[in-house]
C-alpha cells in the first residue's frame, strides 16, 4: 500500500529494529464505530503493508463512538498505546492499552481513564521527563468548555492510572493567530511533544484558525513541562493537523499528520522538518 491508499486520520509513527510502524484512526465510521486499531509496516515511509489489527475494541467491550488517536510509546520494555474512547459516563478520556510487542494483539491496561472522569478529554500522549517520570498531555474538549486547553497529570510507573490533579498548560484562545471555530468554541487537538536543540521543549498541537485544521506548536519557557508555554508560528496551515515528530533512519527529523481534514479523504503524509534551536519549520 502507498500512503495516498491510507485513509487514516492522526498518523503516529513508532521506529523500531528496523521497520517503522504506521498507526492511525480509522477514518471509515469516525465518530460511529470504528472497531479498533491497525498497524502498517514499512522501511520507506512509502509503501506499507496492508494493515493488521491490534486491538479489536468489541472484545474489550471498547467498540463505542470514539476509538481515535492510537499513540504507541515504549516504555519500560512494553509498548503502551494511548487512545480516545467512551467512558462509562458517556464521556470521553483517554486509556491506556499494552503489549509486549508493537504489533501485537494490544489489551487495556488501565482500568478506567487516565483523564479526569467528569470531563470530556481526548488525545492524550506520553511525555517521560528527563528524571523518566510518566505524564500524559492531554487536551481538555471543546464541546464542554467552549474554549478548549491543553493539561497534563502525572501517571504511576505502570501507566493504569494518574496521581494528583491535571495541571493546565494553555487555552485553544492562546495560539498563534486564534479564532473561533463556527461555533464559537476554541479548539485544541492532538497534543505531541519533542525534546529539540538548546534541549528546548516543544509541543506541536493542532487547532482550527481561518477555518482551516493548523498544525500549531509552542515551546516551553524553562525546558520543563511546567514551564509558561509560548505559542510559535503554525508549522502547517493547509487543511491538516493532528501531527507526530520522529526520526528515520538516517536520523533525519520528519513530521507526518494527516490531511486533508476531511471525511473519507485524510490521508498521512511526511515532511522533512529543520529544527533551527528556536522553532521547527518544514523544509
Amino acid at each position: 500500500m502507498k500512503n495516498c491508499d491510507i485513509n487514516i486520520r492522526d498518523p503516529f509513527v513508532l521506529v523500531k529494529d528496523g521497520k517503522y510502524y504506521l498507526y492511525g484512526t480509522r477514518a471509515k465510521d469516525f465518530g460511529i464505530s470504528t472497531g479498533g486499531f491497525d498497524v502498517y509496516t514499512g522501511t520507506d515511509l512509502e509503501n506499507w503493508s496492508e494493515p493488521v489489527q491490534i486491538f479489536n475494541s468489541a472484545k474489550f467491550g471498547m467498540n463505542s463512538s470514539s476509538n481515535w488517536a492510537p499513540e504507541v510509546h515504549e516504555f519500560k520494555g512494553k509498548y503502551y498505546i494511548f487512545a480516545t474512547f467512551e467512558q462509562e459516563n458517556g464521556m470521553r478520556g483517554t486509556y491506556s492499552l499494552v503489549c509486549d510487542t508493537p504489533d501485537g494483539e494490544f489489551v487495556p491496561c488501565s482500568p478506567k481513564a487516565l483523564t479526569p472522569s467528569d470531563w470530556w478529554s481526548l488525545d492524550g500522549t506520553l511525555y517521560v521527563d528527563n528524571d523518566g517520570v510518566p505524564y500524559l498531555v492531554f487536551c481538555h474538549e471543546h464541546v464542554q468548555i467552549l474554549n478548549g486547553s491543553v493539561c497534563y497529570i502525572r501517571l504511576n510507573d505502570s501507566l493504569t492510572e494518574a496521581i494528583g490533579e491535571p495541571v493546565l498548560l494553555f487555552k485553544g484562545s492562546d495560539a498563534y493567530g486564534a479564532r473561533p471555530n463556527s461555533e464559537h468554541r476554541y479548539v485544541t487537538d492532538g497534543p505531541f511533544m519533542y525534546r529539540g536543540l538548546n534541549n528546548r521543549l516543544y509541543m506541536i498541537w493542532s487547532s482550527t484558525v481561518n477555518h482551516q485544521y493548523y498544525q500549531c506548536i509552542a515551546v516551553s519557557d524553562n525546558g520543563n513541562i511546567d514551564g509558561n508555554w509560548i505559542q510559535l508560528e503554525p508549522i502547517f496551515t493547509k487543511d491538516g493537523g493532528h501531527g507526530m515528530v520522529f526520526r528515520d533512519f538516517e536520523g533525519k527529523l520528519k513530521l507526518t499528520l494527516h490531511c486533508p481534514n476531511r471525511s473519507l479523504s485524510e490521508k498521512p503524509v511526511f515532511f522533512n522538518l529543520r529544527d533551527t534551536g528556536e522553532t521547527l519549520i518544514i523544509e
